[in-house]
């Protein structure tokens, strides 16, 4: 169980103690909150309940702290409380608790840090969705390892989640590559065209050109309309784009459970089927022969095109009803994860949501902007030039593990500076190499140990030997693993993990240079093994979540 449950546990069974022996009166119990201490010194939790009751127990905060520290420092798992001005609780882990949970974490190993839910709710996570028309491109990458990442959070938190990629392969962005397709055939060819300003003029379009060619050129000599011919050629262009994308995204260890087409909305009618729903409820209103979404009704700075004058559905109905399909797939939880550009999208989709009347969690996150930089300087994303472009690209010079690292390091919604130099740099500067390092040298001890014929069961563990700063320090940090996936969860921040095993990869090493693991004692040796143990379990776990390995040698 997370720790601060069942601390909330034990505060509400001391209020209850504390009401039925007559210390304290409360007509009502508000929600229980616990916190961690901005200083360790302050505690290792820490409660605002004795503030947050005065008014209703008619008792100075001090005096509610006062009464409630003997309840709950009554339970084995509590050191001690302090009380605190102005009225803060804070709260000490008893080092038997620490222990048995250390046990647990041997005992569970993979499995420990996941929660369980009786009631897990189903959550649809639809991330990178970047358009069909080339390769996946740096900002998608971050979307890539964020969303990914998330989603093993939200599992590891005891939900059932699908993920979900969504191929915008409909409109005139499809068009437009057809298009291009079909001109730089021509050029393959010999003829000469002019090459639509608009079009795509990457050089993977003349890759693409020259296989439809070579494997479809008996279908394209049959196709007499040109039309056709280019939505022929877009489709096989969008078929060669999405199979590229599926084996970026494999490599980058990113697998999704649906590859959802935009184009089967349209063939479906639930392009329009939406926009009939809309209209019987009211959110939709006709304007110069066009049809408009209420969207001011829902905080966005105006109202919105739906169908244009010529009878053409806009992109956002096709969004719409996308998030509707969605919706009647009966999912708990919706996120969906944007590029940087669609900050301004979000009030709109937002208000259709809530017209199409989900009562579940729908969020939107964004994945801010990528700068690559190389000894302080941007690198131009430019393929013409030599330059990073791709996901590709960079997961060929970088690696899975520290490219996926970096991407997560920071909050989705800051814009992140990737250095390129250190990414690749071998040393403790890398905190990719930081961790990796740790868990290496823990699995170093055990196989020095084998060859001293030193056996380890994860038994024997003395409450003394551990009884210091440097174990303790590591204890409570495990500990707090399992709250760690349900706050990063919870709140959409999977940043919040790296952040995590970076500092008890730096407490493993504080802990390192000041005791010794392997040594004449051997009540000692195991108790440092079993914490040694316990590290190594949780810094793979929190790597596993984050999509990187953690190998036993470096």
């Amino acid at each position: 169980m997370i720790f601060k449950e069942t601390l909330i546990s034990i505060i509400s069974s001391a209020v209850e103690r504390a009401s039925a022996d007559g210390a304290l009166a409360l007509p009502s119990v508000p929600p229980i909150k616990v916190e961690y201490p901005k200083e360790e010194k302050f505690g290792d939790y820490s409660t605002p309940f004795a503030l947050e009751s005065a008014k209703l127990a008619r008792k100075a905060p001090m005096a509610i702290g006062e009464v409630l520290r003997t309840y709950i420092e009554s339970s084995p798992v509590i050191e001690r409380v302090d009380v605190v001005r102005p009225g803060f609780i804070n709260i000490f882990v008893s080092l038997d608790y620490l222990i048995d949970n250390l046990s647990d974490i041997i005992s569970n190993r993979d499995s420990y840090g996941k929660n369980r839910k009786d009631k897990p709710r189903r959550v649809n996570i639809e991330f990178v969705s970047a358009n069909p028309t080339g390769p996946l491109n740096i900002v998608s990458a971050r979307a890539a390892a964020v969303g990914d990442t998330l989603a093993n959070l939200l599992e590891a938190n005891g939900d059932i989640v699908e993920r979900e990629f969504y191929v915008n392969d409909y409109g005139n962005q499809v068009y437009l590559l057809g298009k291009s397709v079909l001109c730089r055939m021509k050029e393959l060819q010999g003829e000469e065209v002019e090459f639509p300003e608009d079009g795509y003029h990457g050089e993977y379009v003349k890759e693409i050109a020259a296989g439809i060619m070579e494997k479809h050129g008996d279908e394209i000599a049959k196709i007499e309309n040109e039309e056709a011919l280019i939505d022929y050629l877009a489709r096989k262009a969008i078929a060669v784009n999405v199979a590229g994308q599926k084996e970026d995204l494999e490599t980058f260890n990113v697998a999704f459970d649906r590859w959802f087409s935009e184009r089967t909305l349209h063939e479906n009618g639930e392009v329009f089927g939406t926009l009939d729903f809309l209209e019987k409820k009211g959110s939709v209103f006709e304007e110069e022969g066009k049809k408009v979404f209420r969207s001011t009704e829902h905080g966005d700075d105006k109202d919105r095109v739906l169908v244009r004058s010529d009878g053409r559905p806009t992109y956002f109905l096709a969004d719409i009803a996308y998030h509707k399909n969605k919706i009647d797939r009966g999912y708990d939880v919706i996120i969906d994860i944007w590029g940087p550009d669609h900050h301004g999208y979000i009030a709109r989709m937002q208000g259709a949501v809530k017209s199409l009347g989900y009562e579940g969690d729908f969020r939107v996150l964004i994945a801010q902007q990528v700068n690559l930089v190389r000894e302080g300087e941007i690198v131009k994303m430019s393929k013409r030039l030599g330059k990073f472009s791709t996901m590709r690209e960079l997961v060929d010079e970088i690696g899975v593990d520290v490219s996926r690292y970096f991407f997560v390091m920071r909050s989705m919604d800051s814009h992140l500076d990737f250095d390129l130099v250190l990414a690749k740099r071998a040393s403790s500067e890398n905190p990719v190499f930081y961790l990796q390092y740790a868990h290496a040298r823990i699995c170093s001890i055990f196989r020095e140990a084998k060859t001293r014929g030193i056996e380890y069961g994860g038994k024997g563990i003395s409450k003394d030997r551990l009884d210091n700063p440097e174990s303790k320090a590591l204890l409570k940090l495990l500990a707090k693993f399992p709250e760690e996936i349900s706050d990063a969860a919870a709140t959409c921040e999977p940043h919040r993990i790296t952040n995590y095993l970076m500092r008890l990869a730096q407490a493993y090493h504080k802990f390192y240079t000041e005791h010794r693991v392997l040594s004449d004692d051997p009540v000692g040796t195991a108790s440092y093994m079993a914490l040694c143990d316990g590290v190594r379990i949780v810094l793979k776990n929190g790597l596993g979540l984050l999509g990187v390995s953690a190998p036993e040698k470096m």
